[in-house]
């Protein structure tokens, strides 16, 4: 009688700890998963970051854009190469195997690149990014520091994901090696951490940029059909350029789209500042600007959506600024919708007129939110910190 009362006590104690586990278990998966759903989560984050084996599906991250980037479908396909950095070094006239730039002067086709472990590159002259060229820093800690940084020079299909890019420094003139494996003379470089040149179809999503000599994000020279989403931009006082000069009437045809992304603490200026071409920028966080938060010329165009402009305590509270073409104004047309101010932040509007829409198609197309969860949509802005487990 004893000794069955000893084995049905164990029994019971045995069932009370798989329910405990279950439910311990259960509970931590739950909590884990609702810090992902109680936020407003962006559109582009929704599309992938509810998967917890992303890693077996990096290539989903490929139908998440919006914008004008469109989807980046092109980036994928049988022919694929998967490519991982094992190496921070960095040689630019022979560049070793397992080296970032070594994929980007070596390695033809469609590449997706993935690191080993968290890295700190510092490139010896600035690195090239080749047509069709992923660089994917999902799980691990990767900065590009410290001396030269990235540029897109006549390319397209190119997604820049989840690095950080700070602390670049100009550049002399000087050899490498180019996207082609030949060796190439490349002119002064300003310091500035990512630069479009003629580029077009380009996905910069989930970036932190900051501290650089000169600006963060430069699209130029004809560059067009970009999407800027998630990135977080600070300490920097040129912070976006979109066209290259006054007299560079080529730029009238970029399209940029600028969504999601939180700017401060200590931006100055440009974000962006536009001439020529058409800005939609919707949904972003400003946290204060020194001189102006968006500024343009020479008939730029620029459409504000359901962004939150929280100016400074003391200094400047306009958003706006715009230069004047040879002392007689200019005919730009900026508009704000929906967009939400604080602190008595304000935005002087092109009087008269229509609204100039994006006009997207329909792989282009998002619904822009009301400006009242732009702080939870931009609160993932930036490199995210992925779970080693599961969710990112």
């Amino acid at each position: 009688m004893v000794c069955h009362q000893v084995i049905n006590s164990v029994f019971w104690c045995f069932i009370l700890l798989v329910v405990m586990l279950t439910f311990f278990t259960t509970n931590a998966s739950s909590t884990e998963k609702t810090k992902i759903e109680d936020k407003e989560m962006n559109v582009i984050d929704q599309c992938w970051r509810f998967n917890p084996k992303w890693r077996k599906h990096r290539q989903q991250l490929t139908v998440c854009s919006v914008g004008y980037v469109g989807k980046m479908t092109n980036n994928i396909g049988k022919d694929l190469i998967h490519y991982t950095v094992t190496d921070p070094r960095d040689h630019p006239l022979n560049p070793a195997p397992g080296t970032l730039r070594y994929e980007a002067s070596r390695i033809q086709g469609k590449v997706w690149i993935t690191l080993k472990r968290n890295m700190n590159i510092k490139l010896v002259r600035p690195l090239l990014i080749s047509s069709f060229t992923t660089i994917d820093g999902r799980g691990v800690d990767v900065h590009i520091a410290d001396n030269a940084c990235l540029m897109i020079y006549k390319a397209t299909n190119i997604i820049i994901h989840r690095i950080r890019v700070h602390h670049c420094r100009p550049q002399a003139p000087g050899m490498m090696m180019g996207p082609d494996g030949k060796i190439i003379s490349l002119g002064q470089v300003d310091g500035g951490a990512i630069r479009l040149v003629s580029a077009s179809e380009i996905w910069i999503d989930h970036n932190t940029l900051y501290n650089c000599q000169d600006g963060l994000l430069d699209v130029t020279r004809g560059s067009t059909d970009i999407t800027i989403s998630n990135n977080w931009f600070r300490e920097q006082n040129k912070v976006m350029l979109l066209g290259h000069d006054d007299e560079f009437v080529r730029d009238k045809n970029m399209k940029v789209t600028v969504v999601y992304n939180y700017f401060g603490p200590n931006c100055h200026q440009r974000m962006p500042r536009i001439r020529h071409g058409y800005a939609h920028v919707a949904n972003n966080l400003y946290m204060g600007w020194v001189q102006y938060a968006i500024g343009g010329s020479m008939e730029s165009s620029l459409k504000s959506q359901s962004n939150l402009f929280i100016a400074h305590a003391t200094g400047k509270k306009e958003v706006t600024w715009r230069k004047s073409s040879n002392g007689i104004g200019d005919t730009w047309k900026f508009y704000s919708v929906g967009d939400a101010f604080e602190n008595g932040a304000s935005f002087v509007e092109t009087k008269g007129g229509q609204v100039t829409k994006p006009n997207y198609s329909h792989e282009q197309n998002f619904k822009v939110v009301d400006a009242k969860y732009v702080r939870s949509l931009t609160s993932s802005s930036g490199v995210l910190q992925c779970s080693k487990t599961s969710i990112c």
